[in-house]
């Protein structure tokens, strides 16, 4: 009987060894895991380089985060700040590395606000850039982005080539006067402007339009050519 209470006592000692020793083993390879998950390299492509430094310097404070419970949105509030950025995407390389891959927006215009040069991206967004010697129209009036995007697309859609303008105007009652690179001034209307567009661009390319450099369709189903 006392033997039998001995080897009792025996299995229950090598029981409770086994699991302190299991207990041990995992909290030390839990944390190994974590160590090994900790963010320590960030790339960040796509911009010039020194833009691409500046993001990355400014990722650096979500560096030493575990990267499987980093959420992007952190990285996110630090990329939006860029207005140069139109798209980007945010690829974990696991088990510690970030891979930040950016896509810079498309200069389309160059506007004036409060005496600094600036360009307009195609997100819509004015971008302090050195760039402004680019051949690019201006625009000129307390423009709406919403409107001027809204503006472009028409204009992608007619016979016209953003390009193709030097100057744009944008009124108060949300109406556009266009100069174009021929330096020929097209009034458009408020409304219909693809189709008056088309009917200036018709105009221009005609051989009989020589000489004169206004075209006036603001008044609708008239047209006045100066």
């Amino acid at each position: 009987m006392p033997q039998l209470i001995g080897k009792k006592y025996k299995v229950i000692l090598y029981i409770i060894f086994l699991a302190i020793l299991s207990t041990t083993s995992r909290k030390s390879l839990e944390k190994k895991i974590n160590n090994s998950s900790i963010i320590n390299k960030i790339n960040v492509v796509g911009l010039s380089n020194i833009e691409n430094l500046k993001i990355k310097n400014e990722l650096a404070s979500i560096s030493h985060q575990n990267i499987f419970v980093l959420e992007k949105k952190e990285i996110s509030m630090i990329i939006k700040k860029y207005n140069i950025i139109e798209e980007y995407r945010i690829k974990k390389i696991y088990p510690s590395r970030l891979e930040v891959d950016i896509k810079p927006t498309k200069f389309i215009a160059k506007v004036t606000k409060v005496g600094n040069k600036l360009m307009v991206g195609a997100n819509g967004k004015l971008i302090s850039s050195e760039l402004n010697d680019k051949m690019l129209p201006y625009i000129f009036g307390k423009f709406n982005t919403k409107y001027f995007l809204e503006f472009k697309k028409t204009v992608e859609l007619s016979k016209f080539n953003f390009s193709e303008f030097k100057m744009v105007y944008f009124f108060p009652s949300n109406r556009w006067d266009i100069l174009t690179i021929d330096n020929t001034l097209i009034k458009l209307p408020k409304n219909n402007m693809s189709q008056s567009l088309n009917l200036a661009h018709k105009i221009i390319s005609s051989k009989k339009f020589k000489n004169q450099n206004i075209i006036d369709l603001r008044v609708n189903s008239h047209v006045i050519i100066k």
